[in-house]
Formats: structure tokens, sequence, C-alpha cells
């Protein structure tokens, strides 16, 4: 599912954690943070998001949820 669809529905400490630690590439997103993710809708590979749901989240999320 894209981010658009799930961001949504994603709890606000999961947002504000991937907000604060943008790019976090190299797997070292908690767990919690992953599994609200994936309650959302979304897929995580590799214990990280992909290079466009973090560009996503840096661009177009807004602080106002």
């Amino acid at each position: 599912m894209e981010i658009h669809l799930w961001w949504l529905e994603l709890d606000l400490p999961a947002k504000q954690w991937l907000r604060e630690n943008l790019g976090t590439g190299t797997g070292a997103v908690p767990g919690h943070v992953l599994a609200a993710v994936a309650a959302a809708g979304g897929e995580v590979a590799g214990g990280t998001l992909t290079a466009r749901e973090w560009d996503f989240i840096a661009t177009q999320s807004e602080f106002v949820d």
C-alpha cells in the first residue's frame, strides 16, 4: 500500500519518531514503530522504509495530525 494511504492511519507517536529520525535507512527503526506501520497497512522490508516513503515523510507529511 502506498504511504499516502497508510500514513493517515499511523499512530501519532510513530509519526513523531519517523519525522524526528528522517532517513534512518539502516534498519534502526525500532520495533514499535515498525509494528505501527504494519498495523496501519504499510509494508516494512529489511527493518526500514523505502527511500520513497522517507521522501514522503520529509516533504509531504504534515505536523498537524
